[in-house]
């Protein structure tokens, strides 16, 4: 109970495995310095990911979250080399269009989720004051510049501005196959981790019921201290050898199938889109992902509530209608199928899953990357020093981690039950009985206090107030003004108005300075940008 955790062993690559490794192997590795049977580096420490020769990653594309900039920077990744390796391109936020329905959805039926907080938000809620002229602007264009940006395909830095740093908020969206072998060859070549090619044919068990190792096909038994389950949907680890159950979130968020396309570009110039876009369907919604050489198009739904040949017809449909009937004759549609919810726990004795494995929701505001991001940096953070304390580390995680995914849940959720959209699907959605009761007391909140700081009971929330104002909003939620701020409005809108005035200033400066997505990207490829 009292040995020093050495060596961790990670079974499954892809985009889970290999950014766990690297996250994990940038806190405890030093140098190149493992052999697959040495004793790791100076302080004893070894990673090893052990991944499949026989499975390959699903690929339909990624978004991530701001958070990547710095994981990637702490690992030591270069950002000009991150564009080059992995189709890289901005991403500044989500545009959702279609989703309103209804009377307030008929004129002007989108709106814009960006990545860049609202003006002066730490000492002002904008939200209360923007009450008095909602029906002049958009909230997200009335407080923050990235959504005019976004929607003119303009980048949030300039080639002169050093790697990781901007002029407006943002995160990526990436090839995720491309994205795995960056990571591969950076863990290994630059990081110490030992990639063993094998499958996994076996599990042993120690007398006190934690794994002991693994048997596997062609490098024979791996054991290890920690052993992190990345093996995808299948659970190999937490799932299959520990039972530890999926619990089911379809009460809450209802899709489970996916229908993928890779569409190319009409012409090599076209404008690359600098946000995801998100399309409400009859039952589900159609994302559309900008990368430099192609778009990654799909379509989410529930089978509950939508056939396969149906939701075929609508991705076609949006395929002809935005890149020609040629691509949509020609897409090369693939299925996929899951079951949205996440395991009872995450860790359990010695072993912890991070990525499909610890479950999945939806690809809604993209918080899978986030999740694996969060994981691995909290183990890396707080590795427990022997086999004693790992049941107190494992419980802090599966705290912080069902947290994690009840909120996640919420914001999705919220999505959904304030479209005013037709049909037995999004009625489904507003049935009282499918909204989660902590979701149910913020929404009676908000219709009399505008979100803000105090919202959020964590300092590491997934999704800040800021965030749930743009969605509110965007959606056309009213929260009603109290008698005092009545009292006060036209003082309260003076001091209001001029950080308006600072806002739309600084969008008409911005718009002038920044390239297109597209124009930055090539640059990056050509030229490269600074180095911190």
């Amino acid at each position: 109970m009292t040995k020093k955790i050495h060596r961790v062993v990670i079974v499954g690559g892809g985009s889970a495995g290999w950014l766990s490794a690297g996250i994990i192997a940038a806190e405890h590795c030093v140098g190149s310095t493992f052999t697959a049977s040495g004793e790791g580096n100076s302080n004893g420490f070894q990673l090893v990911l052990v991944e499949s020769p026989d499975i390959s990653t699903i690929g339909v594309g990624e978004g991530t979250w701001p958070s990547m900039r710095n994981t990637l920077k702490k690992i030591g990744i270069s950002e000009t080399e991150f564009f080059r390796e992995c189709s890289a391109s901005f991403k500044q936020g989500t545009l959702f269009s279609d989703w309103l329905g209804g009377e307030t959805g008929a004129a002007n039926d989108s709106y814009i989720h960006p990545f860049t907080i609202p003006q002066s938000y730490a000492d002002t809620n904008l939200a209360p004051h923007w009450q008095l002229i909602r029906d002049q602007v958009k909230f997200a264009d009335a407080v923050c510049p990235q959504s005019s940006l976004a929607q003119g395909h303009q980048a949030p830095k300039k080639i002169s501005t050093p790697e990781y740093a901007f002029q407006l908020n943002y995160g990526y969206h990436l090839d995720a196959g491309k994205f795995a072998e960056l990571l591969r060859a950076h863990c290994v070549d630059n990081l110490g981790v030992v990639h063993i090619k094998a499958n996994v044919q076996s599990i042993n068990s120690a007398d006190n019921g934690d794994i002991a190792s693994i048997m596997t096909d062609s490098a024979g038994v791996i054991g290890g201290d920690l052993f992190i389950d990345c093996s995808g949907s299948k659970a190999m680890l937490l799932g299959e050898h520990f039972q530890v159950p999926l619990v089911s979130k379809k009460q809450y968020l209802f899709n489970n199938t996916a229908l993928a396309a890779q569409i190319p570009y009409g012409a090599p110039e076209d404008p690359i889109q600098s946000f995801t876009l998100s399309t409400a369907q009859s039952a589900g919604w159609i994302w559309d992902i900008g990368l430099p050489t192609r778009r990654g198009i799909g379509h989410v739904y529930s089978d509950a509530h939508n056939t396969e040949d149906h939701a075929r017809a609508e991705l076609l449909a949006y395929i002809e209608a935005s890149a020609g009937k040629e691509a949509a004759e020609q897409a090369m549609v693939r299925k996929i199928q899951f079951d949205p919810g996440h395991r009872a726990e995450f860790w359990h004795k010695n072993c912890v899953a991070i990525g499909m494995s610890a479950g999945f929701i939806e690809p809604l505001e993209a918080s899978a990357l986030v999740l694996v991001e969060l994981s691995a940096a909290m183990i890396a953070e707080q590795l427990p020093a022997n086999r004693e304390t790992m049941g107190l580390v494992a419980k802090r995680f599966n705290d912080k981690f069902i947290y994690r995914w009840d909120r996640i849940i919420d914001f999705l959720k919220l999505h959904y039950i304030l479209s005013e959209r037709d049909g037995q699907y999004w009625q489904d959605h507003r049935d009282q009985a499918s909204i989660p009761q902590h979701l149910a007391e913020q929404i009676k909140l908000w219709r009399h206090q505008s979100p803000w700081h105090r919202d959020t009971n964590h300092v590491d929330e997934l999704f800040p107030s800021a965030s749930f104002q743009y969605v509110l909003y965007g959606m056309g939620f009213q929260t009603e003004r109290s008698t005092t701020q009545r009292r006060s409005e036209q003082d309260a809108y003076k001091m209001a108005g001029s950080l308006f005035q600072e806002n739309a200033k600084r969008t008409q400066q911005l718009q002038a300075s920044l390239p297109t997505n597209r124009e930055l990207i090539n640059k990056i490829h050509t030229y490269g940008l600074q180095k911190i």
